[in-house]
């Protein structure tokens, strides 16, 4: 069964937030982090992996991606804070 995920993404500093969806996290974030694609991402040193749910339907992780992209900062930093609040990277 295939899986898709929609995940947040900070810098170094946690000054900016990045929404993504994909169906292989461990090789997106490898991208991020390689800064092997020019854009948002690289201009703003985004490879700090802070927050990802999952689910087995693309419509729905894109759905929800689309929902969290609307989203003010601050309900964004509290949904990172209730299941990472120390802002780890979640892949090292």
């Amino acid at each position: 069964m295939a899986s898709y995920f929609v995940y947040i993404m900070s810098n170094r500093n946690n000054s900016v937030l990045y929404v993504g969806v994909t169906n292989n996290l461990l090789r997106r974030v490898w991208e991020h982090k390689s800064k092997i694609t020019k854009g948002f991402t690289k201009k703003y040193f985004i490879d700090k992996l802070v927050y990802f749910e999952e689910t087995i339907s693309v419509i729905a992780a894109i759905q929800r991606e689309k929902r969290l992209k609307k989203w003010n900062r601050k309900w964004k930093e509290a949904l990172i804070n209730s299941r990472n609040p120390e802002w780890k990277d979640l892949v090292l």
